[in-house]
């Protein structure tokens, strides 16, 4: 199949448990909670959203003929020195085109992948590191991973519930915008009170880094 990707850049991971980490993002365009243009927001699952994934006309963006050749151009912006190769596949959703022949691919160039999903879609085998970030109203099917990272405060979600998921992580992020303070002291007022529950915060907007 061929791929249609909003951008791919490398930068710092900025968020969740691997914040810090230098990887190559790939962004894939289009999503199944929202059509990504504004006058749809009122009526999507997930109207915080702040990506921008409609379209493909960010860095490195365009319709990928197969899997070899996004894999190729992800492996193309690594640096020379080569070693702990770290893709993050983001989007949008990407499990609606995530496969296992890009997951082969990647695979291939050495990369260990990781992916952020709202988790309503099956996971194929193979992804090395699981982020799933649930929305209000929306039934998660993955219910597995590495890290289970809730954007809050989100109404009719309950962090809570979804508590004894199996996951080696839980966080809980604030939710951007023009709240973001109040929704920070909201963040670690639930760390403090679950203390099975970690704070994420959004190292790269705090930086300046993309």
């Amino acid at each position: 199949m061929s791929y249609a990707v909003k951008e791919i850049f490398y930068t710092l991971q900025g968020e969740g448990a691997l914040s810090g980490r230098p990887a190559v993002f790939c962004r894939f365009a289009g999503c199944n909670l929202w059509s990504g243009r504004e006058e749809d927001r009122a009526a999507a699952a997930c109207t915080f959203c702040d990506t921008d994934f409609v379209g493909m006309d960010g860095s490195e963006g365009g319709r990928y003929a197969d899997a070899a050749a996004l894999a190729d151009q992800i492996a193309a912006l690594w640096p020379k020195e080569g070693v702990a190769r770290f893709v993050v596949c983001t989007g949008g959703e990407p499990l609606l085109q995530l496969d296992p022949p890009l997951i082969e691919a990647l695979h291939a160039h050495d990369f260990e992948i990781a992916i952020e999903t709202n988790g309503t879609i099956a996971l194929p085998a193979g992804i090395d590191w699981v982020c799933v970030s649930p929305k209000a109203g929306t039934a998660i099917v993955v219910t597995a991973g590495d890290e289970l990272k809730i954007v809050v405060p989100q109404a009719g979600l309950d962090p809570l519930a979804f508590g004894e998921l199996d996951f080696g992580r839980f966080s809980v992020q604030p939710m951007d915008g023009p709240e973001r303070a109040r929704n920070t002291e909201w963040a670690i007022g639930f760390c403090l009170a679950h203390p099975r529950w970690q704070l994420s915060l959004q190292t790269h907007k705090m930086t300046g880094i993309r």
